[in-house]
């Protein structure tokens, strides 16, 4: 059986947006390992955050949530006023997503990568 076990996330700034992503999404506070700020999933996966001094390419990083944590994350995205999106390319801001019969939401981390909150998988819809 093969497992992603962790990633490394290139930022500006390991501490605040290893902080911001475990604040938002309700995780554990980041903890270190290394020159890393390591914040765990629910399912064992580590996000292992490393300050980049050089450009980087912003990634995309998405998170299944239950319908609860979903009101929860969301709650706390709208209260703090961060831009969102119902779409990865921004052309429905302010809004959320219905897909495969769930909900989802876009939003940024500090450093520009597309992070979004989905209670369904892709593809595990009704199929029309």
């Amino acid at each position: 059986m093969v497992e992603l076990n962790h990633t490394i996330v290139t930022v500006r700034d390991r501490h605040v947006s290893s902080t911001f992503v475990a604040d938002l999404l309700g995780l554990p506070a980041p903890g270190s390992y290394g020159p890393f700020a390591t914040v765990e999933t629910g399912n064992g996966v580590s996000l292992d955050f490393a300050d980049w001094a050089e450009t980087f390419e912003t990634q995309h990083y998405a998170f299944l949530v239950t319908e609860d944590e979903f009101d929860v994350i969301f709650g706390r995205i709208v209260e703090r006023g961060l831009p969102h999106w119902a779409d990865p390319h921004h052309d429905e801001p302010g809004a959320i997503n219905h897909g495969d019969g769930g909900r989802g939401v876009y939003f940024e981390d500090p450093s520009g990568h597309s992070l979004e909150i989905l209670t369904r998988p892709y593809g595990s819809g009704p199929s029309d």
